[in-house]
């Protein structure tokens, strides 16, 4: 069964610059620098980028930075709890637009 998502479309990702080179060097090169050593390391900032992947739903996102979190030491039970902050806050998230949800419906009703 064929779907939108093929672990095979992330190895064509440097083809996004095909058109604008200048833009997409500078998106890798700003990207790059994030990913590297500073006020937290590598290993960390791969598990926030794979949490971040898991709450806007990217497939070749989680891909990736599986991978990368596993290359940089992280381990399954550090993964899990980074997938399980996600699944939190983006959770809450849907609960508090509820707020939102209430205060239509009080406006309506009056």
């Amino acid at each position: 069964m064929q779907t939108y998502y093929d672990p095979k479309d992330l190895a064509h990702f440097a083809n996004v610059g095909d058109y604008r080179g200048d833009l997409f060097e500078a998106f890798m090169k700003w990207y790059s620098s994030v990913f590297v050593d500073g006020a937290l390391e590598r290993r960390e900032k791969c598990l926030i980028a794979l949490a971040v992947a898991h709450a806007v739903q990217c497939p070749y996102c989680i891909d990736a930075y599986t991978q990368e979190s596993l290359e940089a030491g992280s381990n399954m039970e550090q993964i899990t709890e980074a997938i399980h902050v996600a699944a939190a806050i983006r959770g809450g998230a849907s609960l508090v637009h509820g707020v939102q949800a209430r205060n239509v419906a009080e406006r309506l009703s009056m």
